[in-house]
């Protein structure tokens, strides 16, 4: 049943003279913070202009013209210019548990997506350089975008642009030309390439001519020295050994590795193009693309001016690529909101690129803030960053110390790792992306705030409940009469709107939504939980209780799987 189709018309009925659409007045009905405010609203002000009266004045004539006799409508209130309407609370339980009813476990599931095809392009870290809690947040909010997408019936790839090529490659192989026999590269081999890269740095920085013969061993990379490839290659390969082991922590796949290495033979048709279609000019000794016409003042670089190539040209050869690949509907870049201009000066220029427009207004960049460290931002070439499989096996550590004194909990080990990952995932997460972040693990792990051991340990509370009774009713044995009271209500519209709870996340592309979310449904099965006795000497109340705590359990449990987060079977 569409309780906002229901409203709307009644709305809709009502009006007379006014040039507004039923589906826009669908559109603009909310459902109210507070409970005293009705379980739907709709604001009047959306009608002012055309009715040339106060929202206030409005909202009172609308409820003296709406007839909600024999409808599923107790009563409407007009408030501040708002239309308030109070749902029969017995139509609003059977409307959950009967659409809940069709999925189960699969609750939430969609296919809004038809198999359309999207790319997701994430994580992407350098070789040769730690993995730290930089790449972290790409990793992560791109996993959850990767399965929200999939499970809104959209055919899903995983991409991993690995940074393995550029300057700074050369500036690597500079630095282990020159002290090379100084490392055992078989040991800690990332933390190691990091200090020869940090040592190059500061050598470039005192003695130009350190730099131009980085540049030039760059043009060797580029031009096949065999030399600088192997080494380059072996670099790589000790690089995604390191990688591999957080993407096993985290439970992260891909589906391609192509980093911009691999694009390395497919930018000269990016300039041929280009050149083709007259646009590009020459700039202090640059191939640069002129975007002032698109309102951006910065030109995009296509060939420096020692006429190797630049990280915007393997980004155009990759959208190319990709094009003819997959034929994706979307392509989405999650990678920071340092990185604006750059993706704003991309996909204008691939628009030059003789593509179909529906692969040039499919290219999304989906931005998020910086995580910091209280004393200030990181940066590899100062060493001063956090290395993200610290951080996981710390927090997997500190998740086990909390459940040590728990006898009642088996395989502590399996749930420390489920916790501790589980809330660095969640405290990445929680907050709109686009926010900046101070991590604090601590907060994190603390299980009785916003975080995601709190949702965890609720989600298993529901287990517990119903391993306790040690059945699932059936449906059809649900008293609705018993679910009527608040606590149970206000758990039952947030189950009911978990679909559109996963629309609103990916057309934002804001895994946020989800986790605020899970807190609010965790918190209200709690004060379900505390408020009424499930188990219980009346089986017509125990059984609708319980199968309540079941769309809990499986609700909770779906959400925190769209954010990549495994649920304990005990805490």
């Amino acid at each position: 049943m569409d309780f906002k189709e229901i409203i709307a018309s009644l709305i809709f009925d009502s009006i007379n003279d006014v040039q507004i659409d039923k589906d826009e007045i669908k559109k603009y009905i909310e459902i109210p913070k507070e409970n005293e405010n009705g379980d739907f609203a709709f604001p009047c002000f959306r009608l002012a202009k055309s009715l040339k009266m106060a929202p206030n004045i409005i909202a009172e004539n609308l409820k003296e013209k709406i007839n909600i006799k024999d409808s599923i409508i107790e009563k409407v209130e007009a408030i501040s210019g708002y239309l308030n309407f109070f749902i029969d609370k017995s139509h609003i339980v059977k409307n959950a548990i009967d659409k809940f009813d069709i999925q189960k476990e699969e609750y939430g599931k969609q296919n809004i997506g038809n198999e359309k095809i999207i790319l997701v392009e994430y994580s992407s870290p350098n070789i040769a350089k730690p993995f730290h809690i930089g790449h972290l947040k790409t990793t992560i909010i791109g996993n959850a975008l990767f399965n929200i997408y999939k499970n809104c019936g959209y055919k899903t790839i995983s991409l991993n642009h690995l940074g393995d090529y550029g300057t700074q490659f050369a500036k690597l192989i500079e630095g282990y030309k020159r002290w090379g026999s100084e490392y055992d590269l078989e040991n800690d081999p990332i933390d190691k390439l990091s200090d020869i890269y940090k040592r190059i740095n500061e050598l470039c920085e005192e003695d130009e001519s350190v730099l131009e013969e980085c540049r030039e061993t760059f043009k060797k990379l580029e031009n096949g020295d065999e030399f600088c490839v192997n080494l380059w290659n072996r670099f790589k390969e000790l690089s995604l050994k390191e990688f591999e082991k957080i993407y096993k922590l985290l439970n992260v796949k891909f589906d391609s590795y192509n980093g911009e290495s691999f694009y390395s033979d497919k930018m000269q048709e990016v300039v041929d193009i280009l050149e083709k279609n007259g646009k590009l000019t020459t700039s202090q000794g640059a191939k640069v693309v002129d975007l002032t016409d698109k309102g951006i003042k910065t030109p995009c670089i296509i060939k420096k001016t020692d006429g190797t190539s630049i990280y915007a040209t393997r980004d155009l050869a990759a959208i190319l690529y990709r094009a003819r690949t997959y034929d994706f509907d979307k392509c989405i870049y999650v990678v920071a909101e340092e990185q604006n201009l750059h993706f704003k000066q991309i996909f204008e220029v691939a628009k030059y690129l003789d593509l179909d427009e529906k692969y040039t207004n499919g290219l999304i960049h989906v931005s998020y803030g910086m995580i910091r460290l209280p004393e200030g931002k990181m940066s590899t070439r100062k060493g001063n960053f956090v290395k993200v499989e610290d951080l996981l096996n710390d927090a997997i550590k500190k998740a086990g110390e909390i459940l040590q004194d728990r006898n009642d909990v088996d395989n502590k080990e399996l749930i420390s790792k489920q916790v501790g990952i589980g809330a660095v995932i969640f405290e990445d997460l929680k907050e709109s992306r686009i926010k900046n972040q101070v991590f604090d693990l601590n907060e994190a792990l603390n299980f009785n705030g916003e975080t995601g051991p709190y949702v965890q340990y609720m989600t298993v509370r529901t287990k517990s409940v119903l391993e306790k009774a040690g059945y699932i009713p059936n449906k059809d044995d649900v008293n609705i009469e018993v679910l009527t009271d608040n606590e149970s209500i206000n758990l039952i519209k947030l189950i009911e709107n978990f679909d559109k709870i996963i629309l609103s996340a990916l057309e934002k592309n804001e895994p946020s939504i989800i986790a605020r979310y899970s807190v609010d449904l965790a918190k209200a099965y709690s004060t379900f939980y505390n408020e009424n006795k499930i188990i219980n000497s009346d089986t017509a109340v125990q059984d609708a209780r319980l199968y309540l705590t079941y769309m809990t359990k499986v609700t909770l449990t779906n959400a925190l799987k769209l954010l990549g987060i495994e649920v304990p079977e005990k805490m």
